[in-house]
Formats: C-alpha cells, structure tokens, sequence
C-alpha cells in the first residue's frame, strides 16, 4: 500500500532516547511498530484492521498500551518540544472532544490512587472530554492535560500553571481571567494578555493587536482534530488517550 505512513532514518534518531530499555528478548522492530501505531491512530482503525505490513495487530496493540500506560509519547512529546525553548509567548486555550459510546459505555473500575475516573462528562454537545492545552508562539504544542467535558477551564489552567516556560507573554481568552492566575502569571515574571470577563465591574486592559496571535492554537487543535482517534474518543482508558493526543502532537509538530 502506497498510503502507509513509515517513520524515517531522522524521525527514529530523534525518538529512540525515549524507548524504554529492552528486558530479556530484544523487541520487535521498532520502526515498524510504531509506523504502524501511528498509521492506525491517524486513520482511526480497529487494532484488527492495522495491514499486513506492520506485523500482527496484537504486537502493535501491545507496544501501544504498554507504552501508553507508562507515559513514554507523553515524554516524547516534552522531550522533543523542550529541545525547541519558547522566550516570547505561550498560549492557553482548551477544545471538546467527542467520546464515542465505546468509550463513554460501561463503568470504569478505580485502581488504587485513581481519583479523575474515566474523565468523560455530558455537555450540551453530549458525552466529552475537554483538551486543555499549552502552546508556543508558533502554534506548537508544549504540553497537554485532559479532564472531563464539564470541567472549568480554571482546573486545566491550575494543572498546566506549573509547568510553563519562563517568556514574556501568556494568551488566554475571558476564560482564563481569573485573578489567582493572573497573580501567578505575575509571580513568574509572565505578562497575561487575557481580556476580561463582562461581569468585572473594573474592565481590564489587554494588548488587542498580540491577542490576535491567539489563532494560532485554534489552528493547532484543528490539525490534531484531523487524527481521528483524537477528533473521536474511542478509548475508554484516560491515559491510553492523552497518549494518542500526545502522538499526534509529536508526529505533526515536533518530527
């Protein structure tokens, strides 16, 4: 098949400080693993329907939960994003993600720490997960968090606060305008270009011409919405699927 999608000589070089140290036998070919793992993610088949030419699906669908469950594309994609250092301006924005019923079905079963459950909640659209996102000046995407379709767009920022990177700028919509965030922004030396909710008594000046910029991370989650098993949620696991938004990222942005 023409159409199949292979990593190349470079992609590989970049990912393999990532791999996870290799127990007992040595693994199966990772360059065809994970053009495989990426070919069914991107087109959203069924582990089943991955071709022949990747090897058997169950290898493919192993590899993935394994590394999936240890966060090894999570890691990927900071790694490889950190190697690319932001000074000016981050963005912070948040998007839905449509949760098949495969997904949304069934009762999930806690394990022992687990607080956040499935992280699928009804909105108006129906069963969702929100996509809460950190972005570079160039629509790059820097780091990831999920919650639940209902949740406030102040927990994915509280989440992500922490890890941004020390520049000048932090664009947000009226979503983010908060005052605790803003006084963290300031705490870390960051200036929030965030316009002000309508209900603020005292209205809050922002720079209008740099919030314009702020298409940019639209124009990001458009691009990983063309993954389609990141536009739908299939997976009923919460970090089998930031695992496959991670990949996404890495794949179209950071390779």
């Amino acid at each position: 098949m023409s159409d199949l999608f292979w990593l190349s000589d470079a992609q590989m070089a970049r990912l393999e400080r990532f791999f996870p140290k290799s127990h007992g036998k040595p693994r199966v070919d990772d360059r065809r693993v994970l053009s495989g793992i990426i070919f069914i993610n991107r087109n959203g088949l069924r582990w089943r329907d991955a071709p022949k030419e990747y090897g058997p699906h169950k290898t493919l669908y192993n590899r993935w939960k394994r590394w999936s469950d240890k966060g090894i594309f999570a890691q990927m994609l900071v790694g490889l994003a950190a190697d690319h250092r932001e000074e000016q301006t981050v963005m912070i924005d948040a998007t839905y993600l449509k949760a098949h019923r495969t997904a949304s079905s069934l009762g999930r079963k806690r394990g022992p720490g687990d607080k956040r459950g499935r992280v699928i909640g009804r909105t108006k659209g129906g069963m969702n997960t929100k996509l809460h996102a950190i972005c570079d000046s160039r629509g790059r995407p820097l780091n990831l968090f999920i919650t639940a379709g209902q949740v406030s767009d102040y927990v994915g920022a509280r989440a992500l606060c922490s890890s941004l990177p020390t520049v000048g700028w932090l664009l947000g919509d009226r979503g983010y305008d908060a005052d605790w965030f803003r006084e963290a922004l300031e705490d870390k030396g960051i200036k929030a270009c965030i316009p002000g909710r309508k209900q603020r008594k005292t209205p809050v000046k922002y720079d209008k011409r740099r919030y314009k910029r702020r298409n940019q991370i639209e124009i990001m989650f458009g691009r990983l919405k063309d993954w389609r098993r990141v536009a739908t949620r299939y997976d009923r696991s919460p970090t089998v699927f930031l695992a496959a938004i991670a990949l996404a990222a890495l794949v179209i942005f950071w390779l």
